[in-house]
């Protein structure tokens, strides 16, 4: 898709052809939220405000609904209109399915925008403030851009993530084992590749014949990695 990976991801929407979407949140990332509450540091941040998650290309919103359960103002952002509205029918629908964790903590507010993930229009819109986000969760999202496009991802989360450790970038690493050399969307995701991009945001990164990343162990990251 390249650069006009908006306007292919949309196309797929309009055509129905959804293979990523289960109708249910991934059981991995409600995992996470609970084993590792202690690195993430819980929805609540110590001045008592909720804190933000941001779900890019979340398809249904079914993982959005999940950190609002959580007690996350969760945001969900798809470039498809026809996306959106299917967020916004899923929490009609079954919001109910949603039950709150913590009673305590209670339920964070669930917002839905249409948006282009490297632009900064929908950031004005929500008033979200550059890396004023406390987590970002990406599933289908890495795996969905053409190779030329991930130095670019990693650098938007440079923009976006509040500074560590408050920011958290939780990467659910799919398909690790495809092909690197078939065809995507979605595109092999091996972990050495986030590592390698994350490392390195902004930096091209090389790719070996067999489409591998050329991963480096002795090369530092970089300062914003």
């Amino acid at each position: 898709m390249g650069d006009k990976y908006v306007e292919g991801w949309a196309s797929l929407w309009d055509d129905d052809n959804l293979p990523w979407d289960r109708g249910f949140p991934n059981p991995a990332l409600e995992d996470t939220l609970v084993q590792r509450a202690g690195t993430i540091g819980g929805p609540i941040a110590q001045d008592g405000q909720r804190r933000k998650a941001l779900v890019p290309g979340c398809g249904r919103g079914v993982d959005v609904l999940l950190l609002a359960s959580f007690g996350y103002d969760a945001y969900d952002l798809e470039y498809s209109a026809k996306a959106v509205d299917a967020c916004k029918k899923e929490e009609k629908e079954n919001h109910s399915g949603y039950r709150v964790r913590d009673e305590k903590v209670g339920e964070g507010k669930v917002t839905f925008v249409q948006g282009d993930f490297f632009d900064n229009t929908w950031l004005k819109e929500i008033g979200v403030p550059r890396n004023g986000f406390d987590v970002i969760y990406d599933y289908t999202f890495f795996c969905a851009l053409d190779l030329e496009l991930r130095p670019k991802w990693a650098l938007r989360h440079t923009e976006l993530l509040a500074p560590s450790p408050t920011g958290n970038l939780i990467c659910l690493e799919s398909p690790r084992h495809k092909d690197p050399l078939a065809p995507g969307p979605p595109f092999a995701s091996p972990s050495e590749a986030y590592m390698e991009h994350l490392s390195h945001p902004g930096e091209k990164i090389s790719y070996n014949d067999k489409g591998l990343v050329n991963a480096d162990p002795l090369r530092e990251p970089s300062k914003a990695g």
